[in-house]
């Protein structure tokens, strides 16, 4: 009998209890205002701020509809602003705004304490390869989704 892979079930879970205990570490440092996915978010703007929801939802792989209900929240809560593009008024960006500046670093040191944790025992040449790995599934993936 074929053994039946269990690759996609394992990412679903570690993708879910990661999300659970990194809430709590943003809990333990009085950070739980952000949740894991908007951390994603913001990650993503501190590479590059200032772009458009188009963008954002691309670089996040988050479905606008999505997006849009975590960027109302995080535009609550003094994040992020929606400001008009300069070139094409019929474009919106997204850009931090100086409360997001001042947790920043909290959240790196954060993001630094999971993933160690997540990489506990491996060697980095085993970290490359499992995200490589990871990479190519990602990239299969996106190739089935843009229907090639």
């Amino acid at each position: 009998m074929k053994k039946i892979s269990q690759g996609g079930f394992l990412i679903a879970k570690v993708q879910l209890l990661s999300e659970r205990i990194f809430s709590k570490i943003l809990a333990k440092y009085e950070l739980s205002e952000i949740s894991p996915a908007q951390g994603r978010i913001l990650f993503v703007l501190w590479q590059k701020d200032g772009i458009s929801i188009q963008e954002l939802a691309k670089k996040t792989a988050l479905g606008k509809s999505t997006l849009t209900s975590m960027l109302d929240r995080l535009e609550q809560a003094g994040f992020v602003k929606r400001v008009p593009s300069k070139e094409d008024r019929r474009t919106i960006l997204i850009r931090l705004t100086e409360k997001d500046h001042k947790c920043r670093d909290l959240y790196t040191k954060i993001t630094k304490e999971k993933t160690e944790l997540f990489y506990k025992g491996f060697t980095s040449k085993e970290i490359d390869a499992f995200e490589g790995h990871l990479q190519r599934i990602l990239e299969n993936l996106n190739e089935y989704e843009r229907g090639k």
